[in-house]
């Protein structure tokens, strides 16, 4: 088992809480409190669970639909504030394609990790 910080994915997850501290600087004041922090919240904790997801095999699963859910949230809370334009189509744009790239290895990985036979 490789170490968490080694996962390609895990490295686009590092590039995208950057991206959302990012984001929560360019919000206004109110937004930023409010949306901003949860942003970078969930960012931390899709960290979080890639961690806990490549530690644990019995739990994995679990951890790995709790990841997809929480980078969809992302996703909308940020879709969201750049329809109100509090995000520029720049980081909108490098948002959507990280959040892509998470989706498609955290979905693999889920994958790969359901159809594993159960140890005899």
């Amino acid at each position: 088992m490789a170490l968490h910080t080694q996962l390609p994915i895990y490295r686009t997850g590092l590039e995208l809480l950057t991206l959302a501290h990012r984001v929560q600087e360019q919000m206004p004041r109110g937004v930023k409190r409010t949306v901003g922090e949860k942003i970078a919240q969930h960012c931390t904790d899709i960290l979080e669970l890639m961690a806990l997801a490549n530690a644990s095999r019995e739990l994995r699963s679990q951890y790995l639909r709790e990841l997809l859910t929480r980078q969809r949230t992302v996703e909308v809370l940020l879709r969201v504030s750049f329809d109100a334009r509090h995000v520029s189509p720049k980081l909108w744009a490098q948002a959507v394609q990280l959040l892509g790239h998470i989706g498609a290895q955290a979905g693999g990985w889920l994958k790969s990790a359901t159809n594993r036979a159960p140890a005899v």
